[in-house]
C-alpha cells in the first residue's frame, strides 16, 4: 500500500501558496524531483478563490503567512466553510513557526499536516504520504458525504472506528457531526461523551455543547462553548457558537460581542465580519455594523468572494447614521467591482432611492424607485429561470424604498414575498421588524408577519395531513403547490421528501424525480447546513440507489 501511495504522488494536481514567487519555484523544483508535474501557484488569496474554482486540486501546500493579512489557517477555514475544496483534498501549512503544532491541536479546522521549515524533498514526500493514507482510509466516508448518503457514511465511520485503531478519533469525529447533521443529536452527545471519556478535546467538548444546545440546555451549552474558548482561543467556531446560543436566550449584546472576540481573533474573515455587522445592525450599534462591513469590503477586495450584497450592507448602515454621500461612494464602488454581478442595477437604484428619501427628496427618489420596481420584476423572472433568486436584503431595502414613497402596498407585497421565503431565519425576520419600525409602520408589520406564519401554517398543514391519511399523491401535490408558491428551506424539502416516498412506494418516475431534485438544490442554496436537507437527501440517495439510479446532487 505505501508502495502505491508513493505512485500516486506522482499523479495528484497541486496548488502552492505562497506571497513570494521564489518560494513557490522552489517548492515546485522539489515537487518536480518527486515526479509530481501538475503544479500550480498562487501568490494571494483571492487567487487562490480564482484556482480553486477553475481546477480539482488533490493537495494544497499553503504558507502559514499570506499576502493580505490572513494566515493559512484562516484560508483553510474559508475554503471549507464556501464548500471551495472538496472533502478530500489534502491540505498542508507551511511554516516556520515550531510552536505551529500548539495551534493545530486546538484548531476547529486543522489543515490535514503541517511543515516546518527548512525541510527537505523526503520529509516533504513522507509528509504528503502519511496525509494521502490518512485520505485513503477516510475516503469512503467522503465519498458517502459528497453524494448525501448519510446513513452509509455513518456506517463507513463506524468500519473505521472499529478497524483503524489510528484514525478512530476521526471517525468519531464524523460520526457525531453526521448524527448532528441528521438531527440525532441523542445519539450525537452519547459519541461524543465517548469520545471525552478517552481524551478531553475541544471539537468533541463543542459536539457535545451542540447536543446540550439541541435539548435546550443553553445555560450548559453556554457555559461549555466559554470552557472550549479558555482552553482553545483559537476554535473560532465556538465563538459563533456561543453567539447563536445567547441570540436564543435574547441576549443580543453578548451574541454581538461573542462574534467581535472571533472576528477580532481573525479579523481578516469576511464570513465572521458580515455576522458582526448583522447582529450590530439588530443591537443598534451603527458604528460597529459600519466597522464591520467596511472590513468587508477591505477584505474582499479582488474576490470572487464579494457581492453586491456587501456594498448594499455597507451603504444601507450609512444611510441609517444619515451621511448619504458616503453611502453613494460605497455605490460607486460596488459599480466597479461587481459590474457583471446581475444585480447591480437594482442594488444602484434602491440605494440611491433611499439616500434621496434620507435627504428629504421624496419627489427625485420616486422615478428612480418606478425604475427599481422594474428591474427587480426582469430580474426576478431570470433568476427564477435559472434556479436563483434576487437578494432577500435588498428586497427588503426596495420595501422600505417603497414605504418612503407612500407606497404601501408594495412594500407589503414585497415583505410579504421575503418574509414567507425565509420564516425560519431569525436575522432577516429582524431586519424586516427594524424596517416596520423605522418607517412608522410596526403593528401593520406585526400583523402582516403573523399573516405569514398563518399562512405557511395552513399550507403546509393540508400536505401534511393528506400525507397522514395515506393519500400520497395529493400530499405530493400539495407540498409542489406550497413549494412552488412559497420556496422556503420547510416547503422545498418538504415536497422533496413526499416525492421520494411517492417513488420508493410506487416506483421511479423521472419527472418527479427531477422536480424534487430541484427543490433539494433550492433547499441547499438557502442552507446547506440544515438537518432537514439532510434528512430529505439521504432519503433521495436511499430510493434512487433502491432503483438502481444514481444520486446526483
Amino acid at each position: 500500500m505505501l508502495l502505491i501511495l508513493q505512485q500516486s504522488l506522482t499523479k495528484k494536481r497541486v496548488l502552492i501558496v505562497d506571497r513570494h514567487a521564489p518560494a513557490r519555484d522552489s517548492l515546485r523544483l522539489m515537487l518536480g524531483s518527486l515526479g509530481v508535474t501538475a503544479v500550480h501557484g498562487a501568490g494571494n488569496s483571492a487567487e487562490v478563490i480564482r484556482q480553486v474554482r477553475a481546477n480539482r486540486f488533490d493537495i494544497i501546500l499553503s504558507d502559514f503567512i499570506l499576502d493580505d493579512g490572513r494566515d493559512g489557517q484562516q484560508l483553510l477555514e474559508e475554503l471549507r466553510y464556501a464548500h471551495l475544496i472538496p472533502l478530500g483534498t489534502v491540505y498542508v501549512i507551511i511554516t516556520s513557526e515550531r510552536s505551529y503544532s500548539n495551534v493545530v491541536a486546538l484548531a476547529e479546522l486543522a489543515p490535514d499536516d503541517y511543515l516546518v521549515k527548512p525541510f527537505t524533498a523526503e520529509q516533504l514526500k513522507g509528509r504528503l504520504v502519511r496525509t494521502i493514507f490518512r485520505q485513503y482510509v477516510l475516503r469512503h466516508i467522503y465519498d458517502k458525504i459528497n453524494h448525501g448518503a448519510l446513513e452509509e457514511a455513518i456506517l463507513a465511520c463506524d468500519r473505521v472506528i472499529q478497524q483503524q485503531p489510528v484514525y478512530m478519533y476521526d471517525g468519531l469525529r464524523f460520526k457525531g457531526e453526521l448524527l448532528h447533521q441528521l438531527g440525532r443529536s441523542d445519539e450525537a452527545e452519547a459519541v461524543y461523551r465517548q469520545v471525552l471519556e478517552g481524551k478531553v478535546v475541544p471539537w468533541a467538548r463543542m459536539g457535545l455543547a451542540k447536543s446540550l444546545r439541541e435539548r435546550g440546555a443553553l445555560d450548559e451549552a453556554a457555559g461549555l462553548a466559554e470552557a472550549v474558548l479558555v482552553d482553545a482561543p483559537q476554535f473560532l467556531g465556538a465563538y459563533d457558537f456561543l453567539a447563536a446560543v445567547n441570540e436564543a436566550r435574547g441576549r443580543l449584546h453578548d451574541a454581538q460581542q461573542a462574534l467581535q472576540r472571533a472576528a477580532d481573533a481573525s479579523p481578516h474573515n469576511t464570513m465572521r465580519q458580515r455576522m458582526v455587522g448583522d447582529v450590530a445592525l439588530r443591537n443598534h450599534d451603527l458604528l460597529a455594523a459600519e466597522k464591520a462591513f467596511g472590513k468587508v469590503l477591505e477584505r474582499s477586495h479582488g474576490s470572487s468572494l464579494q457581492t453586491v450584497d456587501d456594498f448594499a450592507n455597507l451603504s444601507r448602515t450609512l444611510v441609517a447614521r444619515g451621511d448619504a454621500e458616503a453611502a453613494r461612494r460605497v455605490m460607486t464602488d460596488m459599480k466597479r467591482e461587481c459590474r457583471y454581478d446581475k444585480q447591480l442595477e437594482l442594488a444602484s437604484l434602491v440605494i440611491e432611492s433611499l439616500c434621496l428619501q434620507s435627504e428629504g427628496l421624496p419627489d427625485k427618489a420616486k422615478p428612480l424607485l418606478e425604475q427599481a420596481q422594474l428591474a427587480q420584476q426582469r430580474l426576478g423572472s431570470e433568476l427564477t429561470q435559472n434556479g436563483g433568486h434576487a437578494s432577500h436584503r435588498l428586497l427588503v431595502d426596495l420595501a422600505h424604498a417603497c414605504y418612503g414613497s407612500g407606497d404601501d402596498a408594495a412594500g407589503h407585497r414585497l415583505m410579504r414575498q421575503v418574509a414567507a421565503e425565509n420564516n425560519d431565519d431569525p436575522h432577516l425576520l429582524g431586519h424586516i421588524h427594524r424596517v416596520f419600525e423605522k418607517t412608522g409602520r410596526a403593528d401593520a408589520g406585526k400583523a402582516l408577519l403573523a399573516s405569514v406564519e398563518r399562512e405557511i401554517i395552513e399550507l403546509n398543514n393540508r400536505g401534511v395531513l393528506a400525507a397522514r391519511s395515506g393519500d400520497l399523491a395529493e400530499a405530493v401535490k400539495l407540498l409542489m403547490q406550497a413549494a412552488d408558491q412559497v420556496p422556503n428551506l420547510q416547503f422545498l424539502v418538504n415536497a422533496a421528501k413526499s416525492i421520494y416516498t411517492l417513488l420508493d412506494r410506487q416506483g421511479w418516475d423521472e419527472d418527479l424525480a427531477l422536480r424534487a431534485l430541484a427543490y433539494l438544490r433550492q433547499a441547499q442554496a438557502r442552507d446547506r447546513k440544515s438537518p432537514k436537507l439532510a434528512a430529505a437527501r439521504n432519503l433521495y440517495v436511499t430510493v434512487a440507489k433502491k432503483y438502481g439510479k444514481v444520486a446526483e446532487f
